[in-house]
């Protein structure tokens, strides 16, 4: 069985994005409960070093709508990062998958060996689509994403794996 690049990539980046906007109603509706003002939530880190919720939500739909486009030769489209709440960070989310509903199998055939380039540390890399989509852009959306659900669960918000994964 042969895999293609849309399904590693477009695919897999929406299925994880309509996880995350659950993960996020869950949180929402959990301060509401227990009467915790959501700012906490959005505002929360894991360590002092570390951006907060909002700011790995950006990031991580940042990769999922800047992959697909770098490896069809697209311009990636910008958004202003300027979300303080769950309903902008959804429709945020929404505008992400939008996007990548653009993305046909044909736009992206041949682009594992495409070169893509990107600032990775301040400096312009270049490097084949395949490289880059499992060496870069998944690994950073995985993390950003994986940090969302953890800053979250880590104030106890009630997620679980069925959650993150998208099964409930």
């Amino acid at each position: 069985m042969t895999l293609s690049m849309y399904e590693v990539s477009v695919a897999v980046f929406s299925a994880r994005l309509k996880a995350l906007s659950s993960v996020l109603s869950t949180a929402e509706q959990n301060a509401g409960e227990r009467k915790i003002d959501p700012q906490v939530f959005l505002t929360a880190r894991l360590a002092p070093d570390m951006f907060a919720l909002t700011r790995q939500v950006q990031i991580a739909t940042d990769h999922a709508k800047g992959a697909p486009s770098r490896l069809a030769g697209r311009e990636v489209p910008k958004y202003e990062d300027s979300e303080a709440s769950f309903a902008e960070l959804q429709a945020r989310i929404a505008k992400t998958l939008d996007h990548l509903a653009t993305f046909s199998a044909a736009d992206l055939e041949g682009s594992d060996e495409r070169i893509v380039e990107v600032r990775l540390g301040g400096r312009e890399v270049s490097m084949a689509g395949l490289r880059y989509l499992l060496h870069v852009a998944m690994p950073n959306f995985y993390f950003h994403l994986t940090t969302a659900y953890d800053i979250l669960r880590h104030n106890g918000v009630p997620l679980g794996k069925a959650t993150f994964l998208g099964s409930r």
